[in-house]
């Protein structure tokens, strides 16, 4: 064994977390807050209603762990090849991701999570130097990181159990907290680092609805389920995201003021039949009402903080180190990256965490900073830059020149979803340096400029 680790939270990072450092050889136990979210009687599943758009930094994560396992977990996804927008009169028009092929994939949030907790069952000690369990209503009320001056002392944890009068007292040698935007790991650890740490709600709320299975028996799916769905609308928009059972999650983002005033059967009625007719025609209008109604109103929180560890002996990743608004499809994907980077860090540091940890924090900062700016940044694209004739042209430019020119120019959501190779700090550099060059041959043919930017590429000149 390397050691015994503490994960809090057993989401979709803390899982992967768990399942990635027991293949390492680490005796890993998760504790989870909730109760078993695959439980028939399970309430409170603490499961957002956005559905999940799956990567290549995340699937690269699964299949570092286990190929077989990335198999299996994401056994239920869907592939999405692009955007398709969705006029007021109901028109729509494709925009793809990439020009080969390109995908991300669609997975409810839900059998995702149940998929990855079915696997740490499966987890074989017998074929593993390491292990992994799972306690579920486990809050933690207390983190005591021991002596300072000795980087071996433990860290003892307590837990408060549902039900139970009696705290449980239990010593590891790392935590890791994924415990989500609003994590206590984050908390405890805030009182032993000098962490800057800052949180802002976004002026957006979002609805959860829903896009029932086509009545049509040769065809379950009413609209493409090859595609993201968006109605793009400026200040607000909808979104439909496909499931296997022919149905669409859709999400509704507006500002709140507009949302909370949207409250008779009415005035429900009235606006979404104004702004997304064919819409209403998918989701049913009595449906739609009723769901709009008493459907939760969800917040959208980014945070950033840093640094990410304390020692050697407790680190934040995911939600609790990096909570983003979900319109890059990146927050997921980035979480389990940090899976990927932290568990890479360790072995390269022979294991020893302190040196890990550090590392982490000192390399992962600017590439977190990087993505929360550019999932910012992407509601307005999909709001609005989506319909617009120079978005439209850029994009073409982009897709021309990388075509022309292979890796010598990437678009950036390429970038961003399809080449994990490329950290997001590095892909906002190149993308401002791709348009500071189309901003110099703005006014050549776009053929002049591609074999311009080739020959002084060739030439290793720097523009």
């Amino acid at each position: 064994m390397k050691g015994n680790v503490a994960v809090i939270g057993a989401g979709l990072v803390g899982a992967v977390a768990g399942l990635s450092l027991a293949h390492e050889g680490y005796n890993v136990t998760i504790f989870e807050l909730r109760a078993d979210p695959r439980l028939a009687d399970t309430e409170d599943k603490n499961l957002r209603s956005i559905n999940l758009a799956v990567s290549n930094r995340g699937i690269r994560t699964l299949r570092m762990i286990d190929p077989q396992m990335a198999e299996r977990v994401l056994a239920d996804v869907l592939p999405m090849k692009g955007r398709m927008i969705h006029d007021l009169k109901g028109n729509q028009a494709e925009q793809l991701y990439g020009l080969y092929g390109d995908a991300i994939y669609s997975i409810d949030r839900g059998v995702l999570n149940e998929n990855l907790l079915h696997e740490i069952e499966l987890f074989d000690e017998a074929k593993n130097e390491g292990s992994i369990q799972t306690k579920f209503e486990h809050k933690l009320v207390n983190m005591d990181f021991g002596n300072d001056n000795d980087e071996h002392s433990p860290v003892e944890l307590t837990f408060r159990r549902k039900n139970s009068n009696d705290d449980v007292h239990l010593k590891f040698d790392m935590v890791i907290g994924a415990d989500g935007a609003h994590s206590i790991t984050r908390a405890f650890l805030g009182k032993k680092v000098r962490m800057d740490y800052s949180s802002q709600y976004i002026d957006k709320c979002y609805v959860e609805l829903y896009i029932p299975p086509s009545d049509d028996p040769s065809n379950k799916f009413s609209i493409s389920p090859n595609h993201l769905h968006i109605w793009p609308r400026v200040d607000f928009m909808l979104i439909a995201l496909p499931n296997t059972d022919g149905s669409f999650t859709s999400t509704f983002f507006g500002p709140w003021k507009l949302t909370e005033s949207l409250r008779t059967e009415e005035q429900i009625s009235s606006f979404f039949s104004d702004q997304f007719p064919d819409a209403v025609n998918l989701i049913g209008e009595k449906s739609l009402v009723r769901a709009f109604q008493n459907n939760p109103k969800g917040s959208l929180l980014q945070v950033t903080c840093s640094p990410y560890h304390f020692k050697g002996k407790c680190i934040i990743i995911g939600d609790a180190a990096h909570s983003m608004v979900p319109f890059y499809g990146q927050g997921m994907n980035c979480g389990f990256e940090d899976v990927r980077v932290l568990t890479e860090l360790l072995k390269k540091y022979k294991h020893v965490s302190e040196d890990a940890f550090e590392a982490f924090t000192e390399t992962r900062h600017k590439d977190l900073l990087a993505i929360l700016s550019l999932a910012l940044a992407n509601y307005h694209e999909m709001s609005a830059k989506v319909t617009s004739n120079l978005y439209k042209l850029r994009k073409a430019t982009d897709g021309f020149l990388h075509k022309l020119l292979g890796d010598h120019w990437l678009p950036l959501y390429t970038m961003v979803s399809f080449r994990d190779d490329i950290p997001y700090h590095e892909a906002l550099e190149i993308e401002a340096n791709q348009h500071r060059l189309v901003s110099i041959f703005g006014g050549v043919t776009i053929l002049s400029a591609s074999v311009a930017i080739l020959y002084g590429l060739k030439r290793g000149l720097k523009i």
